[in-house]
């Protein structure tokens, strides 16, 4: 809880200020599948996968105020896929060779979805592929 969900937005709520005004300002907060609600399908992980609901739900609430303060803040969760890190490893094995992706793959998606989003998408969740997630 600590690593994916609070220190996240404690980090948002220090920035908070920069966020005022009418300037373009988008938040991108680093999430996963699993704390989707709507799209688990397999269980387990019951830590992991409340923090991250956590993370999203933390982030949708603060994506509705930041709107109050600037009509052209967007925040965004994003879902990376299973990168090719420590984190992943022990589990690896049962990844499909074309779902393990680099962390420099990862990054490139990651950017190109957040530059396709828009002041109309604040407050929603995508993956690594431009693909919306549910929450």
């Amino acid at each position: 809880m600590n690593i994916n969900a609070f220190v996240p937005i404690l980090l948002l709520a220090a920035l908070k200020d920069s966020f005022k005004g009418t300037h373009p300002a988008v938040i991108a907060s680093l999430s996963a599948r699993v704390g989707s609600i709507e799209d688990n399908q397999l269980g387990g992980w019951y830590s992991y996968r409340a923090s991250k609901a956590a993370h999203n739900m933390l982030f949708k609430t603060a994506s509705i105020e930041l709107k109050r303060l600037n009509n052209q803040c967007t925040v965004l969760c994003l879902h990376p896929g299973t990168t090719d890190t420590g984190l992943s490893q022990p589990f690896q094995a049962r990844v499909p060779e074309d779902k393990l992706f680099t962390p420099t793959f990862v990054a490139e998606q990651l950017l190109a979805v957040i530059a396709q989003r828009s002041p109309d998408d604040n407050g929603t969740f995508w993956a690594w592929d431009g693909q919306p997630i549910e929450w």
